[in-house]
């Protein structure tokens, strides 16, 4: 989530972490390999991705530097831009038919815009924070930094349901990005190197994957610079993650917890 500073900053951040603490998940996790790395401009403050139509499109956050981006997946070129007004903290980032969803992070409202063109269309109104937005064919999904995730309908906003994420019982809090895949929800966990697959239906977890070591801490250049962003290409079977101010962007392969107990044997 956001940039904080002083005593404040310091508080979420102690607080966060201890909740990870109490929420460390009981599963054992997937891991990864790495299949490709590709450029990424560091100065994104990656809130939200999306992979549409052979390209990525990005949101980006913190007050006076939030965005919208189209972008070449292979260079990180960036070819369409929309700066977001200075009030808003640009949040998750959604596809639905030919527009694009952009969630604020305080401000109650997500952004509609024209995906061809960028144009600001309207806003939506909703109720608590945004942090994550997916969508799985029939509503939008929205994390807000607790353990629900909330289904909304697509052209109100309104609330159709909502889930807790749990463990084996216990809530998984902290979701933060989100992305839709093969009927699961994963979701990144703030200031975590894992992401969580979740059932959307019930909010069971179904697995974690641990990304740990996939960026180098040397190249993280500033303590909020952690994991977040998570893109599918339904087309080609590949994932793509990255992180808040991070250099790259990877496409990576999922090796099953069950793979690598019987690689050992």
């Amino acid at each position: 989530m956001p940039l904080f500073a002083g005593c404040v900053g310091l508080g979420r951040t102690v607080l966060a972490l201890s909740l990870l603490v109490l929420a460390a998940p009981t599963h054992a996790a997937d891991t990864y390999q790495i299949v490709h790395a590709y450029p990424h401009d560091q100065q994104a403050y990656t809130q939200g991705l999306i992979y549409l139509d052979g390209y990525l499109y990005e949101s980006t956050g913190l007050n006076g530097h939030s965005s919208l981006r189209k972008e070449d997946l292979e260079t990180g070129r960036i070819l369409q831009f929309q700066d977001v007004p200075s009030q808003y903290f640009a949040e998750g980032l959604a596809s639905w038919g030919a527009n694009l969803v952009q969630l604020t992070w305080k401000n109650y409202i997500a952004l509609v815009y024209d995906r061809a063109t960028f144009r600001f269309l309207r806003t939506l109104p909703y109720t608590g924070e945004g942090w994550g937005l997916t969508e799985d064919g029939k509503s939008l999904i929205l994390s807000d930094g607790t353990a629900t995730l909330r289904f909304l309908d697509p052209a109100t906003f309104h609330e159709v349901r909502r889930v807790v994420v749990k463990d084996r019982g216990k809530p998984i809090d902290q979701l933060n990005e989100l992305e839709y895949i093969h009927g699961q929800v994963y979701a990144n966990i703030w200031h975590s190197d894992r992401i969580v697959r979740i059932a959307p239906a019930t909010g069971k977890v179904l697995g974690f994957i641990d990304l740990a070591g996939l960026l180098p801490a040397s190249e993280r250049t500033n303590p909020e610079a952690v994991l977040n962003g998570i893109a599918y290409d339904p087309e080609h079977d590949r994932l793509f993650v990255t992180g808040k101010l991070w250099p790259k962007l990877f496409e990576i392969r999922i090796i099953p917890e069950k793979a690598k107990t019987q690689s050992r044997k």
